[in-house]
């Protein structure tokens, strides 16, 4: 739990997951820069928006003031951190109307804050499909680490919403002040990227900010054609899906193969949903957008396959890949497999042995490796 002193009162705030003695906050410079900048602006009619509040600071330092707030986002491990910290602080949920990426906001908004993604197609995504909901003249203020800031997020900001400004650098974050222009010709691209599936007939279609949206990552390249081909009616869960291309190969090569999907991104589990839907017309397969297999039940799986991320938003480290390994482990029925694939720096192989009786090398490359840990 860390303080977050902002204009509109102080917060007890805390990441989700939790990072427990890690020096890692809750909030960075540049969501109190948001808020002091808000602040300096006359109190608007009707909700405030904010998007892609990593931890909920935002949302919670206007809730806490009283003021009417949506949050708009495509992470469920925001959600949930939104949900924590609004407890924290003595916030009921309802103070904050949250909306994934799958819907879009009700609008209209007269401000926003905006913390500028890392994916530049999530960022015009969001743009375009705010820009209706926008009332003339609306006040958008991004934000950003500068080390963080996309060079382009401003040229974005010009074309769909209107003229810019960029701050001074304050504690190291920036703001890019931006003023809707209702005479701005509106735009709107199709954003969504394909790809085949090597190997397969298969196409995978993948939504703004999908992880490994405009090729197949070569971690993923590497685990599948270690999916098997027997596994007739196990239980099989691609973990942190992303396009849904490991489920896809395990459904291909196994035609009775029952199929979960889950991810923490509602794009990605969109993405998956209508790859499998597109390959397999009429097929079940479930889908699932939460952290992990947090909420799932022991035993319920037969083999996972899992191709770990290793960073939340911009921090790198092993910490999901260590939490999607300990839920695989309570998640596997007796005799199951959790297979997965990991840079070889990472030692994903002394990691695993933590958790798991059984772990062997399967597949290697000079960068990765495919490891069986039952």
């Amino acid at each position: 739990m860390s303080l977050c002193t902002t204009p509109y009162g102080s917060l007890q705030l805390k990441r989700y997951p939790a990072t427990g003695g890690s020096t890692l906050f809750a909030h960075d410079a540049a969501d109190v820069y948001l808020l002091q900048r808000l602040s300096e602006e006359p109190a608007a009619t009707g909700p405030i928006l904010v998007v892609n509040d990593s931890f909920g600071a935002l949302a919670c330092a206007l809730a806490l003031a009283g003021l009417q707030v949506h949050s708009w986002g495509d992470s469920w491990l925001a959600w949930r951190a939104l949900q924590d910290n609004l407890k924290a602080n003595g916030l009921s949920s309802d103070r904050v109307t949250f909306f994934s990426s799958r819907d879009t906001p009700t609008g209209p908004y007269r401000q926003v804050l905006l913390r500028v993604p890392k994916s530049l197609s999530l960022l015009q995504d969001q743009l375009q499909r705010l820009r209706p909901k926008l009332a003339d003249n609306a006040l958008l203020l991004a934000g950003s680490m500068i080390k963080h800031l996309p060079p382009t997020a401003g040229d974005l900001l010009a074309a769909h919403i209107g003229p810019y400004q960029a701050s001074l650098g304050w504690k190291k974050a920036r703001l890019l002040q931006c003023q809707h222009d209702p005479a701005l010709p509106p735009r709107h691209s199709d954003l969504t990227s394909r790809y085949p599936l090597e190997g397969t007939p298969l196409e995978l279609a993948n939504r703004p900010g999908v992880f490994s949206r405009e090729k197949l990552d070569i971690g993923t390249r590497v685990l599948l054609p270690c999916i098997a081909a027997d596994l007739d009616s196990a239980r099989v869960v691609d973990l942190g899906c992303g396009n849904g291309a490991l489920g896809l190969m395990a459904a291909q090569r196994n035609p009775g193969a029952q199929l979960t999907f889950i991810d923490e991104s509602w794009a990605a589990v969109a993405s998956a949903q209508g790859n499998f839907a597109a390959a397999f017309p009429g097929r079940h397969a479930n889908f699932v957008v939460s952290d992990g297999l947090s909420e799932a039940a022991a035993g319920c799986a037969d083999l996972i396959l899992c191709n770990p991320p290793f960073h939340q938003q911009q921090v790198v480290g092993d910490q999901i890949a260590r939490q999607l390994f300990r839920q695989s482990r309570q998640a596997l029925a007796p005799g199951g497999t959790l297979l997965v694939v990991g840079n070889r720096h990472l030692g994903y192989h002394q990691t695993l042995k933590r958790d798991f009786t059984r772990v062997e090398q399967v597949a290697a490359t000079p960068k990765f490796v495919v490891l069986a840990a039952s």
